[in-house]
């Protein structure tokens, strides 16, 4: 993977410049940190939040930790002396609802970009509205929709890593640690067919075998008549489910196999906003777990993620600090504090005054590379591809002991590569 140019170069001096005077702003009274913007406009950033929908709960948590994001960014003098500001909408959790939230923000809102959206299903029916619009799209998404070159160059994901680089990333441990044939359960749309083709893949490559592949679709309210499926051979039930049937999902799946279950490997998005401690759940004990940024607070906890833990609001088991029924989507949200840190790096690195400004901002950050372990960066470091617009990151695997998910594995950035399949910067602007 390559990602260096001279032009990044150019531009990473120019960040690590602005980086320097983020404190000293932060000093500031208020209406100081403001006044030597050309503009006092605010810089409208249109959030494609899930309220309602399959993708509700992560959309709560998205709007949370951009919130908590938005504020800090302020407090240090926002975005070229400009602040933010963000308007909502809610697209459902629905793709065509999705492109017509893009629409509302370039057309009705005017915002300078549009960022935060989630499920996959919702980016691929909106990022061609946004192509279209010439309105940069950050999404928020884990999809590999970006990086495979379906989409266009308006939209990039430079906050969080994607399918493809996390299963290539993880089939090595599941190969040499917990078996060799595998069931997969999975969402049937584009985030679950991104499982589905890259595990299988990468597994083989390991030599292993997936023997089934059971596609669930997400209107799915209960999971038993799919269980009887899964061969006897399986070894291993590698199992990544989202939205509000999560915890039947995994509670119907302990009663069918009781203490006979093969070695269950899951992504914590089949547990993501619900506690793991839960009834039903114990049949979990000892099972392993993907996570983009371990939920439950670990030995060597980073003082970035510690800051990033206080400032979001989330206590050491990954609920709500005001209410600990009320558990986060930690391995995920992050991506949201992330991705506005990038567009503030981006914009700052290309002057950003306006909508005029937006070819200058995609090159700005198509010319960064490395994002450092910091606070703007909590989860770890990170190289983002220019040319894919994706960012590549470490990954994490958990095994649930005694209600507590302990961090046993974690990769190297590198781990996570794999050959370009498109380059955006030949794309026109």
């Amino acid at each position: 993977m390559t990602t260096k140019t001279t032009k990044g170069s150019t531009r990473r001096a120019a960040l690590k410049t602005l980086a320097g005077g983020v404190a000293g702003a932060a000093s500031l009274p208020l209406w100081a940190r403001y006044t030597h913007a050309q503009s006092s406009e605010p810089i409208r950033i249109g959030f494609q939040v899930h309220r309602t929908g399959i993708g509700a709960a992560y959309g709560r948590w998205y709007d949370r930790t951009t919130q908590a994001a938005t504020r800090l960014i302020n407090e240090a003098g926002g975005i070229n002396g400009r602040p933010i500001e963000i308007i909502a909408e809610d697209d459902g959790t629905d793709p065509k609802r999705g492109a017509e939230v893009v629409e509302k923000f370039a057309n009705q809102h005017g915002c300078d970009i549009a960022f935060g959206t989630l499920f996959s299903h919702v980016v691929t029916g909106s990022a061609p509205r946004a192509g279209e619009l010439k309105l940069p799209y950050f999404v928020v998404s884990e999809g590999h929709h970006v990086a495979s070159g379906s989409l266009n160059r308006y939209t990039l994901q430079p906050g969080i890593t994607d399918v493809k680089s996390q299963v290539l990333s993880m089939a090595p441990f599941v190969a040499e640690n917990l078996g060799k044939k595998v069931t997969m359960i999975f969402p049937d749309y584009a985030f679950g067919h991104d499982h589905r083709d890259f595990f299988s893949q990468a597994i083989e490559a390991h030599g292993g075998e997936v023997v089934a592949k059971l596609a669930i679709p997400p209107t799915e309210t209960s999971f038993t008549r799919y269980f009887p499926k899964i061969p006897r051979e399986t070894e291993v039930i590698y199992h990544v489910m989202v939205g509000p049937g999560v915890l039947t999902f995994v509670k119907e799946m302990g009663e069918f196999f009781g203490p006979s279950a093969p070695q269950l490997f899951g992504f914590i998005d089949s547990l993501e906003a619900v506690a793991i401690d839960s009834p039903g759940l114990e049949f979990l004990e000892g099972s392993h777990f993907w996570e983009g940024m371990p939920r439950h607070r670990q030995p060597d906890q980073t003082e970035f993620e510690t800051f990033y833990r206080e400032q979001v609001g989330v206590d050491d088991r990954g609920a709500s600090v005001s209410d600990p029924t009320d558990v986060s989507t930690y391995g995920h949200m992050f991506g949201c504090w992330e991705t506005l840190h990038v567009v503030k790096a981006g914009m700052e690195a290309a002057g950003y005054q306006g909508p005029g400004d937006r070819p200058a901002l995609i090159e700005a950050i198509e010319a960064m590379t490395d994002l450092p372990h910091s606070r703007e960066y909590p989860q770890g470091p990170k190289v983002f591809n220019g040319k894919t617009h994706q960012v590549f990151g470490q990954q994490h695997i958990t095994r649930l002991e005694k209600g507590n998910l302990v961090k046993v594995h974690t990769t190297s950035i590198e781990d996570t590569f794999y050959p370009d399949e498109v380059d955006y910067t030949t794309q026109p602007l």
